[in-house]
């Protein structure tokens, strides 16, 4: 892809996922003072845009396959629906939350769940950088070769386990207990898409199968 139409497709989900996101926050909470959806999208979208203009630079490929998003296997299109469902619902939840004033989340608490956030996140893309193969989707990649290095010496999919440190602390960060409820389905959520995704790993990927041998934990080391 030619680097003005890659530029041209972030500019394009940045200035859809930035409002839509704000709007699913601040709807509901019917007003914009709301200090922590402002935080929240900061640290959201602050990093990603520095991010973006990175890989723009050194890592369009890997760019151009964190934004193809269309899935062929039908089990992970209905675990991504899901997941979009309740990633959907964490937003919604948190602005009535502040609205009607359901939970009291500390000051304190917000703001190292924030930095937390940030650590998931900048640890997910380093992770993302370090397997060029990475993609948003299941699929076996012309010439891919198996990942075994860094992180991937220790777990097999590292990258869900920095998704679960970004995730996991954003309903905190906008202030609201009631919104982990949705969240609490996303270790379950990535369990299965895991699951799946080793099937096809194991059956299509040269060298996969020794590696699972070599590496022998998916997610926590000596658990799972």
């Amino acid at each position: 892809m030619k680097k003005q139409n890659l530029v041209f497709r972030v500019l394009i989900v940045v200035s859809f996922w930035a409002p839509f996101m704000g709007a699913l926050i601040f709807l509901p909470a019917w007003t914009f003072n709301f200090w922590q959806g402002w935080l929240y999208l900061g640290t959201f979208f602050i990093p990603m845009f520095f991010v973006m203009i990175y890989m723009l630079r050194h890592e369009r490929k890997l760019l151009e396959k964190r934004l193809h998003v269309k899935e062929k296997r039908e089990p992970q299109s209905i675990i991504q629906i899901f997941n979009t469902f309740l990633f959907l619902a964490l937003l919604i939840i948190a602005g009535l939350d502040h609205r009607f004033g359901w939970s009291n989340v500390p000051v304190w608490l917000v703001i190292v769940s924030a930095f937390i956030m940030l650590i998931g996140y900048m640890s997910f893309i380093g992770t993302m950088i370090h397997n060029a193969y990475a993609s948003r989707v299941i699929e076996i990649q012309k010439g891919q070769k198996v990942v075994d290095t860094g992180p991937y010496a220790i777990v097999r999919h590292p990258m869900y386990v920095t998704g679960i440190v970004l995730y996991i602390p954003m309903p905190l960060v906008l202030g609201s207990f009631w919104a982990l409820i949705p969240m609490l389905f996303i270790p379950f959520m990535l369990v299965l898409r895991i699951l799946d995704e080793e099937k096809v790993l194991i059956s299509d990927l040269k060298g996969y199968r020794a590696y699972v041998k070599k590496v022998k934990y998916r997610l926590i080391p000596f658990v799972w």
